[in-house]
């Protein structure tokens, strides 16, 4: 398989609702807009928010909830006080899991779980290999 691009398609009970989410609350930056949808920047990939569940050739059953949109953040402290500041309650505050990462949980509109991540210092994640003579 040749993959040229990829992004995670979201439909939402409410497109205004959790389009505004994204974009207000969280602060992703917009890629592009078009009739029906916004697709966001999340790093090295794209969130499309498109259509509205119920209408006619969209999906209809509710979010996964064994799924999550994992976003890496330079300071995950610093973002959940900044979400915390936009009325945004996350499931559960920033700790460190047992494979190092310090992660906080939260939902989206719909109910889809985002993982706010942070890789620590010390993390092997943060290692430089191109130092490594092996």
């Amino acid at each position: 398989m040749d993959v040229l691009s990829s992004r995670i398609l979201l439909i939402p009970a409410d497109r205004e609702v959790t389009t505004s989410f994204y974009r207000d609350t969280l602060g992703l930056a917009v890629y592009r807009e078009f009739p029906g949808g916004t697709v966001f920047f999340t790093g090295g990939g794209l969130l499309e928010i498109v259509g509205e569940t119920g209408e006619t050739g969209t999906v209809s059953d509710p979010p996964r909830k064994d799924m999550a949109l994992w976003l890496q953040v330079r300071d995950v402290t610093a973002e959940l006080a900044a979400l915390r500041a936009r009325g945004v309650e996350p499931d559960r505050d920033v700790q460190r899991e047992p494979w190092g990462l310090d992660e906080a949980w939260l939902r989206d509109p719909d109910g889809v779980r985002i993982v706010l991540v942070e890789i620590p210092a010390d993390h092997p994640l943060r290692a430089d290999v191109r130092a490594d003579p092996r």
